[in-house]
């Protein structure tokens, strides 16, 4: 519960319609309840606090998102600014992939030291893996330990149907990281880079794929690159000497399942241990992201039938709508 005076500044703001301190005391309440590891109530307060569900843009991102690229085809901008929330401690990782992540983290936190040896800290990364399994997560998780804004590229407005508009709006973008230090997502990182000996491929594609590996055997920006492709296979050979580090991400293992579920289900109130094998059972070759869905609809459940506790249950009936749900979508 928060403090006497968080909840009777929160109180007195809202009777007096002062926004700002009501803001501020929210804040202070979510931050409270972040640092006693009440992650899914601090998470339910944001969404309740911002809307979106993420954190109000600094003054100084406000500033960045008027400088933000645009499309000269249809005026839409080329990268999305996120203020990340999510840090080190809400990603499960392999060993591997987390010694990997905390290595680039102190390169890019001790990167004085590297210049003064004439080094760089590793800024081109690339993360490959099905959908589901954390790429876009690490990326903001990266972003928040470095205390800096993710940028996501927005294919849908940097792939032009014009002559030679993509390889312009490759170069914008790169010019935009160039002086702004950001986390730099872009996703779905084949469909600029996809292997140029395939003979179904028209010239322009071969072009983009061209200046893709010009701009980033060029690029000396303070930002930090990471490419995501869920089809690795795709790449053009030599788009991977491009980046210095490259991670797999793949379905959660049986520990790594039992350490998300102790994320998630963090404050929440269950009637099961969370290494039961009926409980692991349940989520047989799904993704993190399947698990997550699965969890956010049981406790949903729980809290609309007015129940105290979490159970095996609510568990099985999600999962069955998950299931459900799989057997509705396309194949791809």
């Amino acid at each position: 519960m928060a403090s006497g005076k968080i909840l009777r500044q929160l109180v007195k703001s809202g009777a007096s319609g002062d926004t700002t301190a009501f803001r501020q005391a929210s804040e202070a309440i979510i931050q409270e309840e972040r640092q006693k590891q009440h992650h899914l109530l601090a998470n339910d307060l944001e969404q309740i606090l911002y809307g979106g569900g993420h954190r109000p843009a600094s003054i100084a991102n406000r500033s960045l998102r008027d400088r933000v690229p645009m499309d000269q085809e249809r005026g839409l901008p080329l990268l999305g600014l996120r203020e990340p929330v999510r840090g080190l401690e809400e990603v499960v990782l392999t060993e591997e992939n987390q010694q990997v992540i905390e290595d680039i983290l102190e390169q890019h936190h001790r990167a004085d030291v590297l210049r003064s040896y004439g080094l760089r800290p590793a800024d081109k990364i690339l993360f490959c893996g099905p959908p589901g399994c954390g790429k876009t997560l690490t990326a903001e998780v990266i972003a928040a330990e470095l205390s800096l804004p993710l940028a996501l590229i927005r294919l849908d407005s940097v792939v032009s149907s014009y002559l030679g508009e993509t390889a312009a709006n490759l170069r914008k973008v790169f010019d935009f990281i160039d002086s702004t230090p950001m986390v730099v997502l872009f996703d779905e990182f084949d469909a600029l880079g996809k292997e140029r000996a395939d003979a179904s491929e028209h010239g322009e594609l071969k072009r983009v794929v061209n200046a893709v590996l010009q701009m980033l055997d060029a690029y000396q920006g303070k930002s930090l690159i990471i490419a995501a492709t869920n089809h690795e296979g795709m790449l053009d050979s030599a788009i991977w000497r491009r980046f210095e580090e490259v991670l797999i991400f793949g379905l959660p293992t049986r520990e790594q399942l039992a350490k998300l579920l102790s994320i998630k289900l963090r404050g929440v109130r269950r009637d099961f241990e969370l290494d039961d094998e009926r409980v692991l059972a349940l989520f047989p070759d799904m993704s993190y992201a399947d698990v997550e869905r699965v969890l956010r609809h049981a406790i949903k459940d729980m809290i609309l039938k007015g129940q105290e506790f979490l159970q095996l249950r609510h568990l099985e009936k999600a999962r069955q709508r998950e299931l459900n749900r799989k057997q509705q979508l396309p194949e791809v």
